[in-house]
């Protein structure tokens, strides 16, 4: 009789276990959910750190002329078009020469008289007639009238405006017949081989570059490198520009620029550096905490756990992170934001 109530108390007891192990099970289940949630395994791999900016197609210095009338005049003959492409010494605009060859033969008179002068007042200064000051002041007006009968005979030859580069016409405000002077800009000619983009960056970023980092142009982000022109920094502004707060930043384009036009907008990916063995993972498994950031690392029971991260440079819809991962840890990535401390992850439903 003993023998039954000892079994039955047993059985009574395991029955007791096994229903608070359940009711223990299912509260820890329902305190921490099993969710279905994407995760990789981080490794070492390369990672690229860029900035993305847009810059402007210009002319390099030396390789750009603009031209204007050597005096007061009009507009005779217009001989070229905007875009159309020149040689050097090609003519583009015909002034009204009247009024330069006029200058030039008053020049050329006046010089003529200083030149007498000059010879009178040697031979006075010779003689002891006249004080040496005299035979000074008559040189000094000599080299007047000869520097002026240089700059009339050149702007002679100016009546009739020339290419001084092989370029392209950029500019072109001559109308026909219309009045001119020196203060305007008639015709602009620039060398389309030599050109430079001027990418406009904060000067965070300019602090952070260097000379001959290399430069994808006409690509911003990921997804389009290979329609991109390869370029190199070529220099780095030392100021700030007062107007936009950003640097300028010039590159030089390398090979075939693929027709880029001057004046015309050209996205660029500059590359600041390259890191060969990065801890990188989807900005999609960033939790943001505050001012920082967390993910979730899943241990071998498939449990996640919160862990602090820093985050370095970020690159498309990648992070580099620099502190709180190691390499071999499984991160979760999509579903990151609907977990908690301690939940159980399962793979992402079929």
């Amino acid at each position: 009789m003993r023998i039954e109530w000892r079994v039955c108390v047993g059985a009574i007891a395991s029955m007791f276990a096994v229903v608070a192990c359940t009711a223990h099970e299912e509260a820890e289940e329902e305190l921490h959910p099993s969710v279905n949630v994407g995760s990789i395994v981080v490794e070492p791999r390369a990672f690229t750190e860029t900035i993305e900016a847009t810059g402007t197609v210009e002319v390099r210095a030396g390789h750009f002329a603009a031209l204007s009338a050597p005096a007061a005049t009009r507009v005779t003959a217009v001989t070229t078009a905007i875009g159309q492409h020149v040689r050097r010494g090609a003519a583009l605009v015909t002034l009204e020469r009247a009024v330069f060859e006029a200058a030039a033969s008053s020049a050329e008179a006046a010089l003529t008289s200083a030149q007498q002068a000059y010879d009178r007042a040697e031979r006075l200064v010779t003689a002891g007639i006249a004080p040496k000051r005299d035979l000074d002041q008559a040189a000094a007006e000599l080299a007047v009238a000869r520097s002026n009968l240089v700059s009339a005979r050149r702007a002679v030859d100016l009546a009739v405006l020339r290419s001084p580069i092989d370029g392209v016409v950029t500019r072109l405000d001559a109308p026909l017949g219309a009045a001119v002077d020196e203060s305007q800009v008639l015709v602009e000619i620039a060398d389309p081989q030599a050109i430079d983009v001027v990418l406009q960056v904060t000067p965070a970023d300019a602090g952070r570059l260097r000379v001959g980092a290399s430069v994808a142009l006409g690509t911003q982000g990921e997804g389009d490198e290979d329609a991109a022109m390869n370029g190199r920094v070529a220099d780095i502004a030392g100021v700030v520009d007062s107007t936009t707060r950003s640097v300028a930043v010039r590159v030089r384009p390398v090979g075939a620029t693929h027709g880029m036009r001057i004046g015309e907008s050209v996205p660029a990916v500059i590359t600041k550096a390259v890191h060969p063995k990065a801890i990188v993972v989807p900005i999609e498994a960033l939790v943001p905490e505050g001012d920082a950031f967390r993910v979730f690392v899943v241990d071998s029971e498939s449990v996640a756990h919160a862990r602090a991260v820093t985050v370095g440079a970020r690159r498309g819809n990648e992070a580099m992170i620099t502190e709180g991962l190691k390499p071999g840890e499984r991160v979760v990535t999509s579903g990151a934001y609907g977990i908690d401390e301690g939940t159980k992850v399962l793979p992402p439903k079929p």
